[in-house]
């Protein structure tokens, strides 16, 4: 039976995943809970390189168990391996965070303190000018082969944080067709439009051969 394995340990981001891929029927693990305990450098300077690299290194390492531990290998063998590298550009600023967006102001830093310190930076500006977007690139890695998409939810920077769903930066990005931030959507309504959810979808559609 296919298997996928996400390349995260982040529980929020799986609980997100699991929701959007619901409906494949095949079960979906965290790198964590296949075995895959390894730590990964994020080197790329895009969010697709980050992507590639952190799927290729799970894939690798997924491999390598399936020949030492049982269990890993009821879980490892005959395994999609998908790792997704996302953050959040704002235009004024550069387009920071950017592929940093995780490790922005130091990686243990509560999001509370990162939004604050965006909202901080962005005193005074106005309108269009705060314009942002979520980026999410997802690779996958199956037999010899990697394939990568790229999908955008855009937005702008809210005026102060609202909402109590989803998590980081969902607070502060406010979605002006649907007048309130990504924080304040129910989960279907995020997933129905965000970028993780589209770049999901894409996904799948590359790799439908082997699901």
């Amino acid at each position: 039976m296919k298997k996928i394995i996400f390349a995260t340990g982040n529980e929020d981001k799986m609980k997100e995943i699991r929701m959007i891929l619901s409906d494949l029927e095949i079960p979906v693990y965290s790198m964590r809970e296949a075995g895959v305990s390894i730590e990964i450098e994020e080197t790329g300077k895009t969010f697709q390189e980050n992507a590639i690299i952190k799927a290729q290194a799970v894939k690798k390492e997924a491999d390598r168990l399936v020949a030492l531990d049982p269990i890993a290998f009821d879980i490892c063998s005959n395994a999609v391996v998908l790792a997704d590298d996302s953050g959040l550009e704002i235009d004024y600023l550069n387009k920071e965070p950017g592929v940093y967006s995780a490790r922005y102001l130091g990686e243990n830093t509560p999001y509370e303190i990162k939004n604050r310190t965006i909202l901080q930076r962005l005193a005074g500006v106005q309108g269009e000018d705060r314009s942002a977007r979520f980026v999410c690139a997802i690779a996958a890695a199956f037999g010899d082969r990697t394939v990568c998409v790229k999908e955008t939810m855009e937005g702008r920077i809210a005026e102060e944080p609202k909402g109590e769903n989803g998590f980081g930066y969902d607070p502060i990005f406010y979605l002006p067709e649907y007048g309130c931030t990504s924080a304040q959507l129910a989960p279907e309504e995020k997933n129905a439009c965000s970028h993780r959810g589209k770049a999901l979808r894409a996904i799948r559609k590359s790799i439908a051969a082997v699901l």
